[in-house]
């Protein structure tokens, strides 16, 4: 079942970003990043849970020009059955109810299989320079 983040969720959403995302940086932590997102665009993170586990999970977002996904996770024992792709479709529907256009993500060079995934919901490469800084 795909459904809104609850408060409830954390420890659950924790654990599966810590073995989908194990290279990621403190400051993408769920316990971090969640409740600020939840502060800024409260529903903008879903789950999926299966059995009273979270199984699954994508953050969406809109400023007013684009959408953007990211955390977009599914545990391992969950992979293979089209979870990955109604997370993003469901992300894509709340987006696109908010009167979103066109919807952007980032997947890390060098990982074909999520660039595969993208591929096969419709998403194209975009000649980009991805950009950041720390503030």
């Amino acid at each position: 079942m795909i459904r809104p983040f609850e408060a409830g969720d954390m420890a659950g959403l924790d654990a599966l970003w810590r073995t989908c995302f194990p290279d990621d940086p403190p400051r993408n932590a769920a316990p971090v990043s969640v409740p600020e997102k939840l502060r800024v665009e409260p529903g903008s993170v879903l789950v999926a849970e299966d059995a009273g586990r979270i199984v699954g999970s994508i953050m969406h977002g809109y400023d007013g020009h684009r959408g953007w996904l990211w955390g977009v996770a599914v545990a391992p024992s969950h992979r293979g059955q089209g979870l990955g792709a109604a997370l993003v479709r469901a992300a894509e529907a709340a987006l696109a109810a908010r009167g979103c256009l066109k919807v952007n993500l980032q997947v890390r060079k060098g990982n074909a299989a999520v660039t595969a995934f993208y591929e096969r919901l419709g998403y194209t490469i975009e000649p980009r320079i991805s950009m950041g800084k720390l503030l």
